[in-house]
């Protein structure tokens, strides 16, 4: 979706509520039961569940440790730095819960993190990977807990309620950021296009799981 020019005056609230309102029915799809459906390949066992927690912490790692090594701006890299060390150590929790099973190493990126690591501004990369994401993963995630509460596992359902609460606190601090690294209506125009578009992104490939699968992504009404 291209993004008409703002007639409103953005902050960085201002993009997480308008990014969220425009892209509510993706999110609450990407939120559906149907997330581990498509992430699994409908392998719902507890190691494949895992080991997909497991690689989209390491992708996100990658991600934003690529984004610290050539960012400019002092206080988005230093955000990139946290959130890629927090990401390995999401990561390293999640192998401790495999416990022997296999995890990859070095996961290929999926559509999202393709998408993100083609960006190169800074206000673009924050929209994105510090409001569009935390915003897909922490509906993701919820579908993880959900799963290991069924499963009568709560310690790894505590483990992943640590992740989404972490996660969802990304959304403000991306918000703070913007504040600081959009300078004009430019930047504000890209950041909220980047944003939406990471979403986009990340819902296309879940609908062409699905779709693939022979399973409809719509919700069943």
């Amino acid at each position: 979706m291209i993004l008409a020019p703002l007639s409103v005056a953005m902050d960085g609230d201002t993009l997480v509520e308008t990014v969220t309102g425009d892209r509510a029915t993706e999110l609450d799809r990407l939120g559906s039961e149907k997330s581990l459906v498509a992430t699994t390949a409908a392998r719902l066992d507890r190691a494949s569940v895992l080991a997909a927690a497991d690689a989209a912490e390491r992708r996100a790692a990658e991600t934003f440790a690529a984004w610290a090594a050539d960012e400019s701006d002092d206080a988005a890299r230093a955000a990139f730095e946290r959130v890629a060390a927090q990401e390995r150590d999401h990561a390293e929790r999640v192998a401790d819960l495999l416990d022997g099973d296999a995890a990859v190493d070095d996961p290929a990126p999926d559509a999202l993190h393709e998408y993100l690591r083609g960006l190169d501004s800074t206000p673009e990369r924050v929209a994105a990977g510090l409001v569009a994401r935390p915003l897909v993963s922490d509906r993701s995630l919820l579908q993880v807990v959900n799963f290991f509460v069924n499963e009568a596992e709560e310690t790894a359902a505590d483990v992943f309620r640590d992740f989404r609460s972490e996660t969802r606190a990304l959304v403000d601090d991306g918000a703070a950021l913007l504040d600081t690294c959009c300078d004009d209506d430019d930047d504000w125009n890209r950041a909220l296009d980047a944003a939406d578009r990471a979403i986009a992104v990340a819902y296309a490939e879940y609908e062409e799981r699905l779709t693939e699968m022979g399973v409809d992504p719509k919700p069943v009404c």
